[in-house]
């Protein structure tokens, strides 16, 4: 069965002039379904562009991406476009809600690109964002934390396999950050593949496995997944060989 998502030996390459700048060099990434990432490193490392190639909005110049084992990359737009709205949730910095439509509008949106013309559990979802008291409210009239779960809200609108987020919990209050990282957490648990790009510790350090980027280049891979049913076999495995 192929992974949730796979990411093989990424290039990205920018030129301004006779400059040229390595965004990504080689990079190589595979998601479980159950499984949240974080990746990590400092500004300019490529953890932004890498994030975009994964979710199709950006072409590598090598490599490719396949969701789901369906390649997203080398692909025109309109393919992309369709395999983003089945498959993906985006939750980025640059907020992915339509400024003029209300919150609940915007969700029907959402689950119409991907061809899902049912109401769904609308209210459900927003209650569990916690931002249904905001439904018919437009963006410009959201706080920035109702912003961030508005945005979250959209990007689980069509329960989607694959769970993209730049910095979800940036310039956030500390409760606030805590619900948004705690609804990725719960996705991950309903068996998506979740991937985290941060600079915070704590989610970091909430995440089943850490991939720190450093010039583009992958710099080392943190603390491996282990999937839940098999830490419960060791465990149970240390009990029976008298470990206390």
């Amino acid at each position: 069965m192929s992974a949730a998502l796979e990411a093989d030996r990424l290039f990205r390459f920018y030129h301004a002039g006779d400059d040229e700048t390595l965004a990504l060099q080689g990079v190589s990434l595979t998601v479980e379904g159950g499984e949240m990432v974080a990746i990590t490193g400092p500004s300019g490392s490529g953890k932004s562009t890498l994030l975009a190639c994964l979710a199709g909005l950006d072409e590598p110049d090598g490599g490719v991406v396949r969701i789901a084992g369906e390649r997203i990359s080398r692909r025109p737009e309109e393919e992309r476009a369709a395999v983003r709205a089945r498959r993906i949730g985006m939750l980025f910095q640059q907020v992915n809600l339509v400024g003029h439509l209300s919150v609940e509008a915007n969700l029907a949106i959402a689950r119409r690109l991907a061809g899902n013309r049912g109401s769904g559990d609308s209210e459900e979802l927003l209650a569990r964002c916690g931002i249904a008291q905001r439904a018919h409210a437009r963006p410009s009239q959201l706080s920035g934390g109702e912003l961030a779960r508005a945005g979250l809200a959209v990007a689980l609108a069509n329960d989607p396999p694959v769970v993209l987020a730049d910095e979800p919990t940036g310039e956030l209050d500390e409760q606030t950050a805590a619900g948004i990282l705690a609804l990725l957490r719960e996705r991950a648990a309903a068996g998506a593949a979740v991937v985290v790009v941060t600079h915070s510790p704590d989610v970091a350090a909430s995440a089943d496995r850490e991939i720190r980027l450093q010039d583009g280049a992958e710099s080392c891979g943190l603390r491996p997944w282990i999937p839940s049913e098999e830490l419960a076999q060791g465990a149970r495995s240390s009990k029976g060989d008298g470990a206390p």
